[in-house]
């Protein structure tokens, strides 16, 4: 049986909330699941207390048994402490203005330098 630390969706339309839950990895996303260590609630600002909480202790026992946080669990274990922080990389260059958008930019920059 393959552990999952996941978040499991609460709350009502439009208002999510999240459990922080071990599951089995085939188990429904809000199906059964063995134990619940948090919670988070995305509603809250960035800086509330309350945004994010976690039961460390739980935390640090199922991941010692060979359970495997989700890429969003891995975030929140990284600012708390019990995980390394995960690395973020640059944004890839398909995202980056074309051609045109970077000599329209330039023409633009250079135009309020000479203003100025």
């Amino acid at each position: 049986m393959s552990l999952k630390i996941r978040l499991a969706r609460a709350g009502a339309k439009k208002r999510p909330y999240y459990h922080i839950v071990v599951a089995d990895s085939r188990s429904p996303r809000d199906g059964r699941f063995v134990e619940k260590v948090g919670s988070y609630n995305p509603m809250l600002s960035s800086d509330h207390a309350d945004r994010v909480r976690l039961v460390n202790e739980r935390i640090s026992y199922w991941l010692s048994k060979g359970a495997q946080p989700t890429d969003r669990v891995i975030r929140f274990l990284g600012h708390a402490g019990l995980m390394e922080k995960p690395v973020f990389r640059e944004q890839p260059k398909k995202s980056a203005p074309k051609k045109r958008a970077q000599e329209r930019a330039a023409a633009a920059a250079k135009a309020a330098e000479s203003a100025a």
